[in-house]
Order: structure tokens, then C-alpha cells, then sequence
């Protein structure tokens, strides 16, 4: 794989994407890292990735952090939430490299790469897929060697524990957010269901739609799955959309998580949905998850939100306790999992006193 800026090719500009494009999610750039061998024996041709970088890579180059995307965010959400001045994330202290995932809809993706590998033909991928694409983008284009801080939330704690666990030399610090090492058989189940959903809709037609509207319904059982699972009891308890101006919990429902969701291609999510229904670090040791998490010399800081329904705090704590130096902070929210938001101020207070901690953290 070879990392090359280029502009867009014509696979990935036409048509354009009413949701996935420049004015919604920009500016991003796009970079061409070459043929992708898949975990599942495909070769992606001219695979291309779309990043954002904040703030400037010092002459030793040791000041390089790793942002990874959710399954619903793109760089843009990530930046908005997590980077700026006096800010942990300090574009005048750090290079941020936000890189969005494949499938996200922005760089190589089900809905706009070109045959064979297009729409329902799109290979399986992995977060290790993931995790080896941006390792080429990020040694070829900047030649790097070492990350001060790989950080994600949900999908991006994913791909900061694999990268942890595969270039532990390249690694420095990790905080996975919200998120497992190896997905648990709960979260399997979750994300099945979720699948589903959105699968059994007719109008899906094994992800052959033409239009989004054809797959509505399908969208709409999705939406209602992340309502109740992606958020928490304590939310819907407290009234917590009423300060957002939302007249009720359904009003928020739709004016939300169903504005969020529907917007997307339902063919790009299914990929994504399948990587991190599969996750696992210790396919690198043959099942082993000790020995995967043994392989870890970073800096860690697991953390977790209070309450989260499907990356729970005790089975983070779990996979914390494998990991040689780790400390678990856990980040108190009653948004569930959509405390990734960060629609509490305090969360984002919460974040940014554990990353600065960690950043200040000698390696």
C-alpha cells in the first residue's frame, strides 16, 4: 500500500451524496493508500481514506495522536467534540490525525466504490482492516513511528485496542472510549439485532435498494434499537431531551436519533455494523485474549461511561485488568452510550481532564 493525497476519483464524487459529502462532513482530505488485502482474502483496488489533521507534526515527529471514528461520527462530529485550544487535544500542542473509517461513507464504501466491490458486493472487513489502512497512511504520508495518544470511542475504542495490541512499538498512550478489546456475546447479539433490522426490511433487497426511501422502514426499526439500547434508563427517567427543546421522548426519538440515522446509507452502516459486531485484538494470539492484551506497552486509560447498556463498566474493567499499568476511568454520564455526544458539558470535562492526565503521563 502506497499513501498518495489525490482528489477525489470519480468513483467516490459521482453522484454526489446528499449526507456524505464536503459541506456536511468537510473539509476532510482524501489519500490513496493502494490495494487493501482484506482479513477476508478480497483486494479493495486504490483504497481511499478520508482524514482531517489539526496543528502541525514537530521536527522529531513525537507529537502525533491518532483520533478514531464511531460507527455514526466522521471526523467532523470527532473535531467538534474533542479538539481546540486549551483544550487535552491542543492543535497548538499536538498533529491530531482524525482518520475516518472505511465504510464511513467519506472514503472507500459500499455505496460509492466501483465494481466489482460495489454496494452488496463489498468485502467483509475488519477492524483490522481498518487499523492496517490507517498504518499505511500514517507511516507512508507523514512517516511515522510513533503515536503519543491513539484515542476513539465505541468502533474507534475498537480500533485503538487493535492498534495497541498490533504496533505496540508505534503506540505510546491509548484511551478506548466506550468501547471493547473483544466484543462480547451481548454486544454480538446487539449488533445482530440492529442488522437485522435494517436486513429484513424488503426493500433492502440483500443492499441492492436504489433509494434510501426504499429501505425506510428498515431504518426506522434500526433507529428504534439505538433508542433504547443506545441510550439509558437514567435518560429517559430524568427527561434529559426536554433541555435539548424536544416536547416529548418520542419528539426527541425522531428528532434525533431518527434525524441522525436516516440520512445514511443503509448498505455503508451494514459494513460497519458487521466490523464491529466482530471485533476481537485476540485473533492476534489465537483466541488468547490475555496474551493479545500482553502484547500492549502503551499507556492506558480504559474508559468506560457509567452507563453505557452495552460496553458495561465490569466487562471493561475485565479487559482493564489484562492490560500490564492500565487504570480504568470511568466516565460518569446518563446518556448511555450517546454520552459519546458529549451533549453533557460535564462529559466533556470529564474527557479532557483524563486525556490531559494521560498525556502528561511519561512513557
Amino acid at each position: 500500500m502506497t499513501a498518495s493525497d489525490s482528489p477525489a476519483p470519480a468513483a467516490l464524487q459521482s453522484p454526489p451524496h446528499p449526507y456524505y459529502n464536503q459541506a456536511t462532513h468537510g473539509p476532510y482530505e482524501l489519500a490513496d493508500i493502494g490495494d487493501l488485502v482484506t482479513d477476508s482474502g478480497a483486494t479493495l483496488r486504490g483504497v481511499q481514506l478520508a482524514y482531517v489533521t489539526h496543528g502541525t507534526l514537530n521536527p522529531d515527529k513525537t507529537n502525533a495522536v491518532l483520533m478514531t471514528t464511531w460507527y455514526s461520527g466522521t471526523s467532523k462530529i470527532m473535531e467538534q467534540i474533542f479538539v481546540g485550544p486549551g483544550r487535552a487535544l491542543d492543535p497548538e500542542k499536538y498533529f491530531i490525525v482524525i482518520v475516518n473509517q472505511l465504510s464511513s461513507g467519506l472514503g472507500s464504501s459500499p455505496h460509492n466504490t466501483p465494481a466489482p466491490w460495489d454496494g452488496p458486493n463489498f468485502p467483509q472487513l475488519s477492524i483490522a482492516d481498518d487499523v492496517r489502512a490507517q498504518h499505511a497512511l500514517l507511516t507512508q504520508k507523514w512517516g511515522l513511528s510513533e503515536l503519543a495518544l491513539v484515542v476513539g470511542g465505541s468502533m474507534g475504542a475498537q480500533q485503538t485496542y487493535e492498534w495497541a495490541v498490533r504496533y505496540p512499538e508505534m503506540v505510546k498512550r491509548a484511551a478506548p472510549i466506550a468501547g471493547f478489546a473483544r466484543n462480547t456475546d451481548h454486544d454480538r447479539f446487539y449488533g445482530e439485532s440492529l442488522m437485522q433490522a435494517v436486513k429484513s426490511d424488503p426493500g433492502y433487497a440483500g443492499g441492492r435498494y436504489r433509494d434510501l426511501r426504499e429501505v425506510e422502514a428498515g431504518m426506522r426499526r434500526h433507529v428504534g434499537i439505538w433508542a433504547y439500547m443506545g441510550l439509558c434508563p437514567e435518560f429517559y427517567r430524568h427527561q434529559l431531551w426536554k433541555p435539548l427543546g424536544f416536547a416529548s421522548a418520542g419528539d426527541f426519538v425522531n428528532g434525533f436519533v431518527a434525524a441522525l440515522f436516516l440520512q445514511m446509507d443503509p448498505g455503508d452502516l451494514m459494513c460497519k455494523a458487521s466490523k464491529w459486531q466482530r471485533g476481537d485484538v485476540s485473533l492476534q494470539s489465537n483466541g488468547d485474549l490475555k496474551a493479545a492484551l500482553g502484547r500492549v506497552t502503551a499507556k492506558v486509560f480504559v474508559m468506560p461511561i457509567s452507563t453505557d447498556q452495552f460496553f458495561p463498566v465490569e466487562d471493561c474493567r475485565l479487559e482493564q485488568q489484562l492490560i500490564a499499568g492500565s487504570e480504568l476511568r470511568v466516565i460518569e454520564s446518563n446518556w448511555g452510550h450517546f454520552g459519546l455526544f458529549a451533549v453533557e458539558p460535564e462529559y466533556t470535562t470529564q474527557i479532557d481532564r483524563h486525556l490531559s492526565e494521560l498525556l502528561a503521563t511519561e512513557v
